[in-house]
């Protein structure tokens, strides 16, 4: 798919969360795969349209924030209507997954993906990777006033400097991330001192850029590709992206995922979309046009990102991200850090 196309379609989506759009002709509930996205039109859209094409289906897809799908999911319990969730953050699925909601998937779909990215009971499985960065403008910031770790963002030389999305999923799987590895103690300190030095809000990663790019703001804590699709569209940009280095976790390595709610009578075409979704095709969709890392075997990324094995973050126990999800949230909230 080329660019034209993809902005294209871009250009004409309107992303409402509580409503789904129905992708290919008209048919009965019955006939039809409906997908929980928490990933937006723009980014999973196209080829979820494909897909429909290609394989003669009919695609009803409900977009919203992963974690509020999740949480939806598991209220509708059986009742739901879902067949597939994808979500931009693991801590959703990992939720489902503990929720029991979730179903084993197949062998021939596991098999795409390193064990390092999927569920350890294979019902789910990492689609994409992005790396948690700081992005820049280097009009504002020059290379050696950036942090040397992501603790020290809170320190007074970046008060009213730094952009943070808390109830973005990635940021919360960040969050959680650090609570596992510094203990909820330490990690409630670096919230609120986010909220003593002034960060600035805001709803996503995509304004946070945006706003870094405008001058708003100096940097922005986002993952890797808002800014790389950002610069393809506008070398002139002045942002860059800053990976912590020395194995520090501002860099940690997250995926999208996916998986197949338990009770589906849309098995076979949920199983075809997720390997639809891990193939050559679609895995180079990702890497160029929205400069996500591949995590099927043989897809290499965009050629100016740096190769995922050389990200020196410790790696992340995904899996255990779901446990964490609600206890996260609460946390970022009683920290005082809210959306603006």
């Amino acid at each position: 798919m080329t660019r034209h196309r993809f902005l294209a379609l871009a250009a004409v989506i309107v992303v409402v969360a509580s409503l789904g759009g129905a992708l290919g002709a008209c048919a009965s509930d019955a006939d039809t795969l409906t997908v929980y996205s928490g990933r937006s039109d723009p980014l999973i859209g196209p080829l979820l349209e494909q897909f429909a094409d290609e394989h003669d289906v009919d695609v009803e897809v409900r977009y919203g924030d992963s974690a509020d799908l999740a949480l939806l999911i598991d209220e509708e319990g059986d009742r739901t209507p879902a067949d597939v969730v994808i979500s931009q953050s693991p801590g959703a699925v990992g939720f489902l997954d503990l929720k029991g909601r979730l179903e084993p998937l197949s062998d021939d779909v596991l098999g795409s993906v390193s064990t390092d990215y999927r569920a350890p009971d294979g019902e789910w499985v990492g689609l994409t990777g992005r790396v948690r960065v700081l992005v820049y403008n280097t009009d504002l910031v020059s290379p050696d006033e950036l942090p040397a770790s992501v603790f020290d963002v809170t320190e007074e030389r970046y008060r009213d400097q730094v952009g943070v999305a808390p109830t973005n999923g990635s940021f919360q799987d960040f969050v959680s991330v650090m609570r596992e590895d510094v203990g909820d103690e330490a990690t409630l300190e670096w919230l609120e001192g986010l909220v003593a030095n002034g960060a600035r809000t805001y709803a996503n990663n995509s304004a946070i850029r945006d706003a870094v790019g405008r001058g708003e703001i100096p940097m922005g804590l986002v993952n890797h590709y808002y800014n790389e699709r950002a610069l393809a569209e506008d070398p002139s940009e002045p942002t860059v992206n800053y990976f912590f280095e020395d194995g520090d976790i501002g860099s940690t390595i997250l995926v999208t995922a996916a998986g197949i709610l338990a009770g589906t009578d849309q098995q076979d075409a949920a199983d075809e979309l997720i390997h639809f979704l891990l193939s050559e095709q679609a895995q180079e969709y990702f890497a160029q046009e929205t400069f996500e890392y591949p995590l099927a075997a043989g897809v290499s990324p965009a050629t100016d990102l740096p190769p995922l094995d050389s990200i020196a973050a410790p790696p992340a126990d995904l899996a255990a991200l779901g446990a964490d999800l609600e206890a996260t949230k609460e946390l970022i909230v009683a920290s005082g850090l809210e959306q603006s």
